[in-house]
């Protein structure tokens, strides 16, 4: 029954900054284009915690459309926020985990968005999730090392 108390909670983080900082490298890795990256984030996820959550899966999502897939999803950074008190992100120039790679050769001249979504993991009940798209990019038309 308490953990009913939780599908009201509706406090959502704030994500005041979510940005890529620098492109790093941009070229043809195996038959697929790949992108290196690092990003700013100012995300203040504490309004998230409530007595039932345990912990938050935390990943940026870059987001584009080719021409092969009308949404490609492609996650390059993850983190685990076990308290409230480690639940502020605030990092600059943060390399990303996971480099950014295409099935193809499709991501010139693609525009990127970036998401930061958020899986809470409660001790007990439900299992949910939020998201908030920040900002947009462009990269270069030509490769780039």
């Amino acid at each position: 029954m308490t953990a009913l108390s939780t599908y009201f909670h509706t406090d959502q983080p704030v994500i005041k900054t979510l940005k890529v900082n620098t492109l790093k490298s941009l070229r043809q890795h195996g038959g697929q284009d790949r992108a290196l990256l690092s990003f700013d984030i100012n995300a203040d996820l504490r309004p998230a915690f409530h007595w039932n959550l345990k912990q938050l899966f935390v990943y940026v999502v870059a987001e584009y459309e080719s021409s092969t897939n009308p949404l490609n999803q492609v996650i390059i950074w993850d983190k685990i926020v076990t308290s409230r008190e480690t639940a502020w992100l605030k990092a600059t120039d943060e390399f990303v985990k996971y480099a950014l790679i295409d099935q193809g050769q499709e991501l010139r001249n693609k525009t990127i968005s970036l998401r930061l979504m958020w899986d809470h993991m409660p001790v007990t009940g439900r299992l949910y999730n939020g998201d908030e798209r920040k900002n947009s990019f462009t990269l270069p038309a030509k490769y780039k090392n």
